[in-house]
């Protein structure tokens, strides 16, 4: 793993986005089934006016709606932003921090009580928000590391982290999110993988999948 997080590093450039704990949040529920761009414009077009948990949950969700289309799913995504905005202020006085800085695996249990937030969106609060040694699993990190040899063709993501968590050296584990999803959107695509022009390829036991 260390070989390969080293050749990686060489190929991308580092990419540690550092937000308030609830833009974090935002960011995640927008990026689900849509991509980096999409993400972004309709990420900066509900924080221009919209950044804290008392402004979304006073909100009109119509107006959420409106700005947050360019992600997709906007309906259902507004209405995540809002009920998880209000529980933050309710619960939490509106600082999601409180949670974050408890012991890691109590902070991801409380994460994952709240409503539209999985085991994914838990880690990247706890990678991005709190800087908490995790690697968050999507369908880029969990391709690549099936193909790797890290974690088994069956594993769920549950699986793959779990792995992973014990082979990536301590410290490194958020550096191997990054590298492995910008990996596998490059080279190691679902589709057509670039075998031939990976930077990892003879340390590869799946080339050709």
């Amino acid at each position: 793993m260390i070989e390969i997080l080293n050749r990686l590093g060489a190929e991308f450039k580092p990419w540690h986005p550092k937000r308030k704990p609830f833009l974090v949040l935002v960011w995640t529920v927008l990026s689900q089934n849509t991509n980096d761009r999409n993400t972004k414009m309709a990420f900066d077009r509900l924080t221009a006016d919209f950044k804290t948990p008392k402004k979304i949950a006073e909100a009109n969700v119509k107006t959420i709606q409106k700005l947050i289309k360019p992600a997709g799913l906007h309906q259902a995504k507004s209405r995540h932003l809002k009920e998880l905005a209000q529980i933050i202020i309710t619960k939490y006085k509106g600082d999601l921090s409180k949670v974050l800085r408890k012991p890691t695996e109590k902070a991801r249990s409380e994460l994952l009580t709240l409503p539209g937030i999985g085991y994914k969106t838990a880690d990247v609060l706890l990678l991005f928000a709190a800087g908490r040694d995790v690697v968050p699993v999507d369908t880029h990190v969990a391709r690549v590391s099936k193909r790797l040899g890290f974690a088994a063709p069956a594993d769920n993501r549950e699986g793959v982290r779990g792995k992973l968590m014990e082979v990536i050296p301590p410290g490194r584990k958020g550096e191997a999110h990054v590298l492995l999803i910008q990996h596998g959107r490059r080279y190691c695509r679902a589709r057509k993988p670039l075998c031939d022009h990976c930077p990892v390829n003879d340390l590869c036991p799946k080339i050709g999948l």
